[in-house]
């Protein structure tokens, strides 16, 4: 029993000596982890709000399909319906929305101190005039005196569509204006309740689909196209192929000259970069494939842009997707990201600190050994020096008293061959000290 205890005392001793070495380097890594958390960016948040269009609208169905990618990644997003663009960048301004879609052209004017950044421009959007087919107009100038539907109060189809009017001297005195759109316009179209409509979106969306189907209902071509886009560089040319959209029934009748803004993710410019490069990320598989008037890999794209384009999305475009975000999960990949500011003062503090650890601890373990050589030392020069019979009795119980000590000293297993050389040099000394008092006799 004395035994173990003297074992378990012994292993404790080993543990407290280590703790000695090792404690001060463990609490300076504590602190420097400590320190260095100060800087790290916050974590994106778990929750975002995208401001899209109406609910029967292509901005509301894309958002569908990015809230569905999303949840894949952890990330809660809600969409807000809204009346279009104009909302959108409301919303967004008064951080209301965090991400939206926006239509280009349809940026107020704001001084240029906007704080809202670009993403990514995400697909052409065409401005398409519709008008009843038994009616005798071959373009936009034709519309005078005529019910013309525009969008209502917040689209962007509205704000476009009354530059393009105005550009020919058309405005509320001119013509009949009204704020319906989307559905309600085409409907109101087939009955006779409107002469004409605009629509923006893209070619393949259901609603045009369905316009291009009927027979009550025609394209009205926007004549001198190059003229507009000269006005409204926001603004793109476009060609519709004859028979682009319906090859067997010549839809549409002739190549069609089309003017296009672009519809783009637009967020705050305090937006989550980690968010930002992931929708980024998803906005690659959602519209990189080819359209109608869109190239395979063309959006998303940096060009096209109202706003500013953000810092994220501007090293997405020039190197791709981070090395984390490429090889592991959202989470992962994050955190690593958010977390590499403290590598280096981590490495600087820590490389230099724990090589100096083992040497420390070897000068700490054999100078418990060393000092007892300096007792024997002592011991060995009275010897040398002829001490008296007395004096050396006394050193011989002095001799003894080291050795029960060192007979309990506990040491690592490491520095086994140390400690019982010690015990034999103590051994060796105490047969000469026990020769030279025989000899004094």
């Amino acid at each position: 029993m004395a035994g173990d205890r003297r074992w378990r005392f012994s292993r404790i001793r080993i543990c407290v000596e280590r703790i000695g070495v090792f404690g001060p380097a463990i609490v300076l890594t504590v602190a420097a982890f400590a320190i260095a958390y100060h800087f790290v960016q916050p974590a994106p948040p778990r929750h975002i709000v995208m401001a899209a269009g109406s609910k029967d609208g292509v901005y509301y169905y894309y958002g569908r399909i990015y809230r569905d990618l999303m949840a894949q990644h952890g990330i809660d997003l809600t969409l807000l319906a809204t009346k279009g663009s104009t909302e959108n960048i409301d919303l967004l301004t008064s951080g209301k929305a965090d991400i939206g879609f926006v239509q280009g052209g349809t940026r107020g004017d704001d001084g240029g101190h906007t704080r809202l950044r670009s993403l990514a421009s995400l697909y052409f959007e065409p401005v398409w005039v519709f008008v009843r087919g038994d009616m005798s107009v071959r373009g936009l100038a034709d519309l005078r005196g005529r019910r013309v539907a525009v969008g209502g109060e917040g689209s962007g189809m509205r704000v476009i569509a009354l530059q393009l009017l105005d550009d020919i001297g058309l405005d509320g005195g001119s013509l009949e204006i009204s704020p319906l759109g989307g559905a309600e316009a085409a409907a109101a179209l087939g009955t006779g309740g409107l002469d004409a409509s605009f629509f923006i979106g893209p070619a393949n969306a259901p609603l045009l689909t369905d316009l291009f189907a009927r027979r009550d209902i025609r394209l009205l071509p926007i004549d001198r196209a190059p003229a507009y886009r000269l006005r409204h560089r926001f603004l793109s040319l476009l060609t519709l192929p004859e028979g682009a959209l319906d090859l067997a029934n010549d839809v549409p009748a002739a190549d069609t000259v089309l003017l296009a803004p672009a519809a783009s993710l637009v967020v705050h410019e305090d937006f989550h970069p980690a968010l930002a490069e992931l929708l980024l990320i998803e906005a690659r598989k959602i519209h990189g494939d080819a359209g109608v008037f869109e190239e395979a890999g063309e959006f998303p794209s940096r060009k096209y842009l109202d706003y500013p384009i953000a810092d994220t999305a501007q090293r997405f475009f020039d190197s791709g997707p981070s090395f984390l975000q490429r090889y592991l999960p959202f989470w992962a990949a994050n955190l690593i990201d958010r977390l590499k500011i403290m590598l280096l003062p981590l490495v600087a503090l820590c490389y230099p600190l724990f090589r100096i650890i083992p040497p420390t601890y070897d000068w700490r373990m054999r100078s418990r050994i060393d000092r007892w050589y300096k007792e024997l030392q002592s011991i060995e020069r009275d010897l040398e020096a002829g001490a008296s019979r007395d004096e050396l009795g006394r050193r011989l119980a002095e001799l003894a008293a080291i050795e029960d000590k060192v007979r309990h000293l506990t040491m690592p297993v490491s520095y086994g061959n140390p400690l019982y050389s010690l015990r034999l040099h103590i051994s060796l000394l105490r047969d000469q000290l026990e020769s030279a008092v025989e000899r004094s006799a």
